[in-house]
């Protein structure tokens, strides 16, 4: 009994007088410490020792980027450039003295006036047909996938989903249960009449549209026409997730797959985490009228609403204006740091990357070029150059299938041109050192 308790012959078992000072041992478990390329050793071992479900196996090996280190070319928006202080007056005139409605939320949609405001902006700006009923608020683009998947599909139906495309929507998918089909992205992007040769069954497709990502392709209009028909025909689904609309600096922008829908086969879903600032977590659907119940039963029963605190500051937010002139500066700001990014590239990466212009987005693509020594390892590298102060993300890990190509994604956005132009030199003197 380790000392904590002892029996007396014939009378029974009582607390011992004199307790141990030492607890009993208690069995550790075990620990298994494997870095770099040994982390998917490490997720296997914890998946077999704790039984992990296949569920959880799968998401424990999806690959996320790693977080920021404010490095060029670390990806993300300008924190330093966003109108904190407007921010700051408005959440104090908010919470200083809440309101019940506020302090109480009652309704899984969103705040009604948050709601209405992107219902506004939705309509000048990417001619989404809505009204404010249809907007669900929720904590970001993944949940509002996830959302989806569980309302519309049943558990192992099949989804397409773009190749290359970003982790989070493959994880989206991955905890609503559902098998994922890739489907190629070429110069018009998605290609559906591969992807239904490919899946036939499918449910829905994930796909952006507007600027995918990590392509940056923008989907032509022979091809958007061509999804909705496949939707049509197939009676299936189109998460249309609007990637980067914002921030666009040549050309304009095609109308939202959802706005030339004639049929409410297409989920609308956009964010404002990435336009103003990651930790805000706030994102939203746009569902068909006849969906809309529907998604609010299941919004109540999964985590009843998005965090309130926010909502009513960035409601005021956009209808003050702030938001239209926020975008206007980053606009400006983020043209001129891609500028400063290819004239980097120019003068110190020319022939080692092949850069070209984008017209909208955060972040370029580094393409091997042919003065390279050999054949290019982005993963070797990216890890060479974050050694060197150099963030830099391989673009070979936005892949599942084969064969990955390679190339790096250089994040411009949160940049000053002096230190994008000091990153091109050091990111060319980490390639120059390849053996």
């Amino acid at each position: 009994a380790e000392g904590y308790v002892e029996t007396r012959q014939g009378d029974g078992t009582y607390v011992a007088a004199e307790l141990p000072d030492t607890g009993p041992e208690r069995p550790r478990p075990p620990r298994f410490l494997h870095h770099g390329h040994d982390a998917a050793r490490q997720q296997d071992d914890v998946a077999r020792h704790y039984g992990l479900s296949r569920r959880g196996r799968d998401l424990a090996a999806i690959s996320r980027p790693t977080a920021s280190n404010g490095a060029a070319f670390s990806p993300g928006p300008d924190i330093s450039a966003f109108p904190f202080d407007i921010w700051a007056r408005l959440l104090t005139r908010f919470w200083r003295r809440p309101g019940r409605e506020l302090a109480i939320s009652l309704d899984p949609g969103g705040y009604p006036p948050l709601k209405s405001a992107i219902a506004a902006y939705l309509g000048a700006m990417r001619g989404v047909r809505c009204d404010p009923g249809q907007i669900i608020v929720v904590s970001g683009a993944q949940q509002a996938i996830n959302l989806a998947s569980q309302v519309l599909l049943d558990h192992g139906d099949q989804a397409m989903m773009e190749e290359p495309g970003y982790g989070g929507i493959r994880g989206a998918l991955t905890a609503a249960g559902l098998r994922i089909a890739l489907t190629p992205v070429d110069e018009e992007g998605l290609d559906i009449a591969a992807g239904e040769a490919r899946a036939p069954l499918a449910r829905m497709v994930c796909v952006a549209p507007s600027h995918q990502h990590p392509l940056g392709v923008v989907m032509s209009l022979r091809r958007r026409i061509a999804l909705i028909e496949w939707a049509r025909r197939r009676q299936a689904w189109i998460l249309e997730d609007d990637y980067d609309s914002e921030y666009r600096y040549a050309g304009r922008p095609l109308a939202a797959l959802q706005g030339l829908d004639p049929t409410g086969r297409v989920i609308y879903v956009g964010s404002f985490s990435k336009v103003l600032f990651p930790s805000l977590r706030l994102g939203y659907l746009v569902v068909p009228p006849d969906l809309v119940d529907a998604f609010i039963s299941a919004r109540r029963v999964l985590d009843d609403h998005a965090a309130m605190l926010a909502q009513p500051v960035l409601a005021s937010f956009i209808d003050d204006g702030h938001f239209a002139a926020h975008v206007r500066r980053m606009r400006r700001l983020y043209g001129a740091r891609q500028d400063a990014l290819l004239a980097g590239a120019k003068q110190h990466l020319d022939g080692l990357l092949d850069i070209q212009a984008d017209e909208a987005g955060m972040h370029l693509i580094a393409w091997p070029g042919p003065a390279l020594k050999q054949p290019m390892d982005d993963i070797r590298v990216s890890r060479a150059a974050n050694g060197d102060g150099v963030m830099t993300m391989p673009l070979s890990t936005s892949f599942v299938g084969k064969p990955m190509r390679q190339g790096l994604m250089l994040g411009y956005a949160a940049h000053d041109e002096d230190a994008i132009m000091a990153g091109a030199k050091r990111l060319s003197e980490t390639i120059a050192a390849a053996p």
